[in-house]
C-alpha cells in the first residue's frame, strides 16, 4: 500500500489533504512539525513526503533540505504544498530539493492528485 507522509502545522488542512487522498486506499501519516516529520519520515520511510513551508520550529525549506541530506531519505520525492506561492518561494522549494511545488488554491487537491498519478502512487484517471 503507498504511504505518504504529511507534514503540516495546521490539524484542520491535514484533514483536508488526508481525506482527498483516502479515495486513492494511501495510508496518509501526519506530523504537526518538522522535527516529528524527520522523525517520522526515517521511521516510516513513505513513499512520499508532501510539506507545508509555514511550520512552527524548523520551515518546511530546512525540513526539505534536511531530508535531501539524510541517507535514509534522500530518495524520498518531497512535494511542497502552501500558501507561499511567491516566484522565489517556489524557487527556493526547488532548489531545497522538492520535486513539485503546489499553491494551496481552489486546484490544490487537484494537482496532487495529478502529482501522485505522474509519481504512479496512484493509476491514471
Amino acid at each position: 500500500m503507498t504511504s505518504v507522509l504529511l507534514i503540516e502545522d495546521s490539524p484542520t488542512q491535514a484533514r483536508e489533504v488526508a481525506a482527498s487522498m483516502s479515495c486513492y486506499n494511501i495510508d496518509v501519516f501526519i506530523a504537526g512539525d518538522g522535527p516529528q516529520g524527520l522523525r517520522l519520515a526515517i521511521e516510516l520511510k513513505p513513499d512520499l513526503i508532501v510539506l507545508d513551508i509555514n511550520l512552527p520550529t524548523m520551515n518546511g525549506y530546512q525540513v526539505c533540505r534536511r531530508l535531501k541530506r539524510e541517507p535514509k531519505t534522500q530518495s524520498i520525492p518531497v512535494v511542497m504544498l502552501t500558501s507561499s506561492d511567491s516566484t522565489d518561494a517556489i524557487m527556493e522549494g526547488l532548489e531545497a530539493g522538492a520535486l513539485d511545488y503546489i499553491p494551496k488554491d481552489a486546484f490544490a487537491v487537484e494537482n496532487l492528485s495529478s502529482t501522485l498519478e505522474k509519481l504512479g502512487l496512484i493509476p491514471s484517471m
